[in-house]
């Protein structure tokens, strides 16, 4: 019985902080574009580089 007097107060400390980390990610704007990345990686650009103009869509060392 006595370790109820460690653990409740424990486990409000913890909420307190998960609560805080999850404001925190609210303001700073972490939950802002939750499609945007997912469009990216589908929507895969093909096109030739510019710095070395290779074809991104091959690979460097191709398989033999």
């Amino acid at each position: 019985m006595d370790i109820l007097y460690l653990l409740i107060p424990l486990s409000i400390v913890l909420v307190f902080l998960i609560g805080a980390g999850f404001w925190w990610s609210l303001k700073s704007g972490q939950f802002d574009d939750l499609d945007g990345p997912g469009y990216r990686i589908l929507m895969d650009d093909d096109r030739v580089r510019a710095e070395d103009g290779q074809d991104a869509s091959l690979p460097e060392n191709p398989p033999k």
